[in-house]
């Protein structure tokens, strides 16, 4: 199963770094990424692939948001046959 994952927040040493080890532990494979910074403020866009269990989804989308609350980040995991139906037209 793939999914989204999108990162916003106030530009600091390490975001990337953060986001990719939690990736690692949860077996998680980052396949495409894209950030830019804008001002101060740090946006990274990621497409992951991950096992077809729901339960890991939620799992790591958890991880993903504590580890982001700790840092000051807004991380939001979706998966990618939601997304694409949220951005149909």
């Amino acid at each position: 199963m793939r999914a989204v994952v999108t990162v916003v927040g106030k530009d600091c040493v390490g975001i990337l770094a953060s986001v990719s080890a939690v990736c690692s532990e949860c077996g998680v494979n980052i396949t495409d990424v894209t950030q830019s910074i804008l001002r101060d403020m740090f946006v990274m866009i990621m497409m992951v692939e991950l096992a077809d269990r729901s339960a890991l989804l939620a799992d790591f989308s958890g991880r993903l948001q504590k580890m982001g609350k700790d840092k000051g980040l807004r991380i939001q995991v979706m998966h990618e046959d939601i997304f694409n139906t949220m951005h149909r037209i």
